[in-house]
């Protein structure tokens, strides 16, 4: 049976239109037009993906992102659909755990690639996942696809994992940014240079006091800085 996606807007034209090219893929699709109804919806029903406007009447996206990434009941990716396009607005997004940001317009073309991109990863844990890397004081579980600090999970989105996935692998070796969008692109996920860095940025955010163990080499890209 296909995923079931929850769509968060309160532009009724907007959630007509990305529920039918959704449902025109195959999925299955839930509305809502608030941040209170979609709470009330997801406690009722479980849903693989969620399409969130950030500009919500009552619970806005930021405070609804926050309570469902807070809570782990929820195993619920997010995809940000907002025409707050500053990097302020992104990186805070992703600070909270957003998987992904999309500003309006969008391409239907793209949203639908980044909504495969997301829910591939999220049903793709094959047996060949199940290791851990290890880099003071940083651990990645690949078979989860999760991130710990200190032994601490900390909430990352799916390019975030990928960026620093790649840098852990190899530690002091400087990669371009080409090679990280190469290594991301992967999941069919469309990234820039310029977002690249958006991504380093909240990594660092979420990283704190460690934060410069993401070293930058100017004019090439980053590399991990292992603790002495």
């Amino acid at each position: 049976m296909k995923e079931k996606i929850l769509i968060v807007d309160d532009e009724k034209d907007i959630i007509e239109l990305i529920s039918f090219n959704l449902v025109k893929e195959g999925y299955r699709t839930s509305t809502a037009t608030s941040g209170e109804e979609a709470l009330s919806i997801l406690k009722k029903e479980s849903f693989d993906l969620m399409l969130l406007d950030l500009m919500l009447p009552g619970i806005d996206g930021f405070d609804l992102c926050r309570i469902i990434k807070s809570d782990t009941k929820f195993d619920l990716p997010i995809i940000m659909l907002t025409a707050r396009s500053t990097e302020i607005d992104k990186v805070a997004g992703l600070e909270i755990g957003a998987d992904y940001y999309i500003t309006k317009p969008f391409s239907i073309r793209e949203l639908l690639a980044v909504v495969k991109a997301i829910l591939r990863r999220k049903n793709n844990h094959t047996e060949q996942d199940k290791e851990i890397i290890e880099r003071d004081p940083i651990k990645i579980h690949t078979g989860k696809h999760e991130v710990y600090l200190n032994d601490k999970l900390i909430n990352v989105t799916i390019v975030e994992y990928k960026i620093l996935f790649e840098l852990l692998k190899r530690p002091g070796w400087v990669l371009s940014r080409n090679q990280l969008i190469e290594a991301t692109r992967g999941e069919d996920i469309i990234i820039t240079e310029r977002t690249v860095d958006v991504h380093i940025v909240s990594l660092r955010k979420k990283l704190g006091k460690y934060a410069d163990i993401i070293d930058t080499v100017r004019g090439v890209g980053y590399k991990f800085k292992e603790l002495v």
